[in-house]
């Protein structure tokens, strides 16, 4: 039976266990498409199942890594054939479905998109899940019908993935950008990707008021908890705020003033099990939006050797942008 290297992820009554080993091609789930991996990501969701600092993985032995750039090998899928370049982000691997950190992968064909024209594998990766999650919060303020025009927008979380992108995205949009992070040495990054200004994450983490001084109109927050309070209570008069994280917690400790004083919307963004309509425009317009310049200067590249610390990196706060993984 062929194997192939794979980093696995295994529990027993003496707790969690990560390595990498050698897996059995044979010991893959049911899917109708088999990819070679070439190029992965380190996402919050990965360092959480890696280090298994909270419940991510629902099955063992697992596979972590829950997006891939790679090639088709076979198919069975009317819509991919071998040779096909292709994208997944979600849809449960690496949590319930053997995932990306490993050299092959099946998946249902379903889960896939064809690699976008004007994106290397190595490009979608650095971009990956955080990336297309900034986007479709992105989507969603715009959907809402805020604007450059109504202020300024905050962005939480602002020197890791998503805030990283997010930053970018919103700012060749037109945006004044405010970056909140924990990081203030990272504020030269941070203005090189386009932000406006930037403000401690101290500003966003003190006691929550039910309402605070109107100060931006949008916001792409991942941190949750005390942040995202605090953010909603100083989001302006009709204004929206894009929820995509919980880094800082699952809790909302807010109250229904900022909602019903103000009529601010809270957007809830799930990358994980979108719709492939908004996956396919987001894809698209990340290939056409995105600053190839700003993207690389956000990014580095580890192997698959390298994955498991850097898993543990992310979870320290140890991690600015994106980290992809060469398979």
């Amino acid at each position: 039976m062929a194997k192939f290297r794979a980093i696995v992820i295994d529990k027993s009554d003496n707790g969690q266990s990560v390595r990498l080993d050698a897996f059995d091609d044979g010991a893959l789930m049911d899917g109708d498409v088999t990819v070679k991996v070439t190029h992965s990501t380190v996402n919050y969701k990965d360092g959480l199942a890696v280090t298994g600092k909270a419940p991510v993985v629902r099955r063992f032995p697992m596979i972590p890594g829950i997006d891939f750039a790679g090639i088709v090998e076979t198919s069975a899928h009317p819509g991919f054939e071998a040779g096909d370049l292709v994208v997944l982000n979600g849809w449960g691997t690496g949590e319930t479905h053997l995932g990306a950190y490993a050299e092959r992968a099946r998946v249902k064909g379903d889960w896939l998109l064809k690699l976008p024209a004007g994106l290397t594998a190595a490009q979608a990766m650095s971009i990956g899940t955080a990336g297309y999650t900034a986007m479709l919060s992105v989507m969603a303020l715009d959907a809402h019908g805020v604007r450059p025009g109504d202020g300024p927008v905050i962005v939480t979380g602002a020197a890791g993935g998503v805030g990283s992108v997010a930053i970018q995205l919103l700012a060749r949009a037109g945006w004044h950008v405010i970056a909140s992070t924990g990081r203030t040495s990272e504020a030269d990054y941070l203005k090189a990707l386009g932000a406006a200004e930037v403000i401690e994450r101290s500003e966003l983490e003190g006691k929550v008021r039910a309402l605070g001084k109107e100060r931006w109109v949008a916001g792409v927050d991942s941190v949750g908890s005390t942040t995202l309070a605090n953010v909603l209570s100083m989001t302006k008069y009709r204004g929206a705020i894009a929820s995509c994280g919980l880094a800082g917690g699952m809790d909302l400790p807010t109250s229904v003033a900022p909602f019903i004083l103000r009529g601010v919307a809270l957007l809830g963004i799930d990358s994980v099990m979108a719709p492939m309509n908004l996956r396919t425009i987001a894809w698209t317009r990340l290939a056409s939006e995105i600053d190839h310049d700003k993207l690389r200067l956000m990014t580095r590249t580890v192997s698959l050797d390298q994955a498991i610390d850097a898993c543990r990196d992310i979870m320290d706060g140890k991690i600015r942008g994106r980290v992809v993984i060469e398979i």
